[in-house]
């Protein structure tokens, strides 16, 4: 069955969500123990701290390149905020957590300058949230193909004139 895409766009934010049956600090530790994070987005090394930069390895894109994301904000166990700038401009992403009917939430939040690119950048994050989910549940990796061009309809059709 081919997934259905979850992101909603209010304004220039970029939205998902996911809910696990889990502590909230163990989906913490999902989303910041370099181990971890090896089995849904990729390693990463460096100091992790507030202003500081570290090195993550995108595992799951062709060539799998190092991408330099500093800190802008950590509150453990409820937000990582996390910035870039690459040849495809600037990332800045807010990811966080909250207890939810007996397990826990993770809001996921990409700040666009513009939503131009959101047709590609919004089957990405459904497909990396996904793929956070299935290493959870020890399923197998979701296939980058269910996700995109399929759903690049339902992100364009939220941008605003």
């Amino acid at each position: 069955m081919s997934p259905s895409p979850t992101g909603r766009l209010f304004g220039n934010d970029l939205v998902l969500t996911r809910v696990f049956r889990a502590p909230l600090a163990d989906v913490w530790a999902s989303l910041t123990d370099p181990e971890r994070t090896a089995r849904w987005f990729g390693p990463w090394q460096g100091d992790a701290a507030p202003g500081h930069t570290i090195k993550a390895q995108m595992a799951y894109e062709e060539g799998e390149p190092w991408l330099d994301l500093t800190i802008d904000a950590c509150d453990p166990p409820r937000r990582l905020a996390l910035s870039a700038v690459d040849e495809q401009g600037s990332w800045h992403l807010d990811l966080v957590l909250a207890e939810h009917a007996g397990g826990t939430e993770l809001r996921f939040t990409q700040h666009l300058t513009d939503t131009a690119g959101v047709g590609e950048v919004g089957p990405g994050w459904e497909y990396y949230l996904d793929a956070l989910v299935a290493a959870r549940d020890d399923r197998p990796m979701p296939d980058f193909a269910d996700y995109y061009p399929a759903m690049k309809a339902h992100f364009e059709a939220q941008r605003q004139p």
